[in-house]
């Protein structure tokens, strides 16, 4: 794949993948066809930022899990009322990062 195509999708999904994982997925990305890399530009990645809100705003019934894929523990939240809060404040730290964890797997996913 183009480099400068490659740059281009790494500066629009920078802020939704860990930082630590730009330089892998850069490497990975340099090495697809044009079809592989149709998957990855079209793949659903979620906003850290719209999950953070969600863990604020509804968080105590785990929309913000539901928002990012991890539907068991969303349904863990909800029956829990978010673990006598106790999970709805660690969720409110914690969420942005599992989202961008979230959305590397997406990629990885669609990269193999």
């Amino acid at each position: 794949m183009e480099a400068n195509k490659v740059e281009q999708l790494l500066l629009l999904n920078a802020s939704r993948l860990p930082p630590e994982s730009i330089g892998m997925v850069r490497s990975r990305l340099l090495e697809i066809d044009d079809a592989t890399m149709a998957q990855v530009v079209f793949s659903q990645l979620k906003d850290p930022t719209i999950a953070l809100i969600l863990s604020i705003v509804v968080g105590v019934y785990g929309v913000d899990r539901f928002y990012i894929g991890d539907i068991g523990l969303g349904i863990g939240k909800l029956l829990t009322c978010a673990g006598a809060f106790i999970w709805y404040l660690i969720d409110i730290f914690m969420i942005m990062d599992a989202t961008r964890k979230k959305n590397l797997e997406t990629v990885l996913t669609q990269l193999h």
